[in-house]
């Protein structure tokens, strides 16, 4: 049994201008203590889909079908009162901004005891122990656990809420953009703890965010998601070595490659599209340099090209076109 199975997944929101698809028939699994990379222009869908397997989306956002199956249960059909059980203790999510997510008038101990005394009901004195040994495993001094968010740098407030989503030894840990705002050096950092704790721990692990270029180091395989949905899925030595998807193909190219020619690297032109009025055919055709007409009307269904390896490309890997 895997970990975690996302089947056709789709998470609708509804606005005063329409239905905004901004999940639609994403599929991926997890195997346990495999981390996955999940990449892609802001829009794509990528903390919908997030949020979606936690059950935190707000209130205008729905999930209208598909299965998320947490070691075979379902997450998606599951109510409220049974998916509050599941958050932090199976499911945890670091946040985006999460420097300013810790509450500025409690102790930082104090904000991670609570959630374990809420999940796991034990008293607070086992709760105090746990704060400062979780504190510990994540670098910092469990003395600190005394200390309000202020008195913390930028990577202490993000390794505190690291810290404060592994309280409850969760199965899955969502990181969305863990490290924005972080200097290199402090992203680096973060990045090797999550990575040390994520095997030491055998957890699963989804990694978001916009950086190709760190998940060749902290992640087993890499989904490329544009316009809600994965357009191309497998390891990192096949998202790298044997790019498939003319999408990745630009977002690698955006890169400079400092054993290549010196050259501003090239951006892809054109823009996203609009989420509310998508058209007929391939979502990316407008700024293709690939497209044929069979692009603008037929939507390229997601082909197997390797052992590991998806595309939803009516020509991937550049040759004719995909039955």
């Amino acid at each position: 049994m895997k970990l975690l199975e996302v089947e056709n997944l789709n998470t609708y929101f509804n606005t005063s201008k329409g239905q905004l698809k901004a999940v639609n028939g994403v599929s991926f699994d997890l195997e346990y203590g495999e981390a996955l990379g999940m990449v892609g222009e802001s829009g794509c869908g990528k903390t919908t889909c997030a949020l979606s397997i936690a059950k935190l989306l707000p209130k205008e956002g729905e999930i209208t079908g598909g299965r998320i199956l947490l070691e075979g249960v379902d997450l998606a059909s599951m109510p409220e009162s049974e998916i509050r059980k599941k958050r932090w203790k199976d499911v945890s999510v670091i946040f985006q901004g999460a420097m300013n997510a810790l509450n500025p008038v409690m102790k930082v101990g104090d904000q991670i005891s609570e959630a374990i005394v809420l999940h796991e009901k034990g008293s607070k004195e086992a709760a105090k122990r746990r704060t400062g040994e979780i504190l510990e495993l994540v670098e910092i001094p469990a003395a600190r656990g005394s200390n309000y968010p202020h008195e913390f740098s930028g990577g202490m407030k993000q390794r505190a809420m690291i810290a404060m989503a592994l309280a409850c030894n969760p199965k899955i840990v969502i990181g969305d953009e863990p490290t924005t705002a972080l200097d290199v050096m402090v992203q680096a950092q973060i990045l090797n703890l999550l990575e040390k704790i994520r095997k030491e721990f055998k957890m699963g692990f989804i990694l978001i965010t916009h950086d190709l270029s760190i998940l060749g180091e902290t992640c087993d395989k890499i989904a490329v998601m544009y316009a809600g949905k994965i357009v191309e899925l497998g390891t990192v030595e096949d998202i790298f070595e044997r790019t498939a998807h003319p999408y990745t193909q630009r977002l690698i190219a955006c890169f400079p490659n400092i054993r290549g020619e010196k050259r501003i690297p090239e951006g892809i032109s054109g823009s996203p599209p609009n989420m509310l009025a998508l058209a007929p055919g391939c979502s990316f055709a407008p700024r293709c340099d690939r497209k044929q007409a069979c692009c603008e009307t037929l939507e390229p269904v997601g082909k197997q090209i390797g052992e590991k390896h998806f595309a939803a490309c009516h020509f991937a890997l550049g040759g004719g076109a995909i039955e």
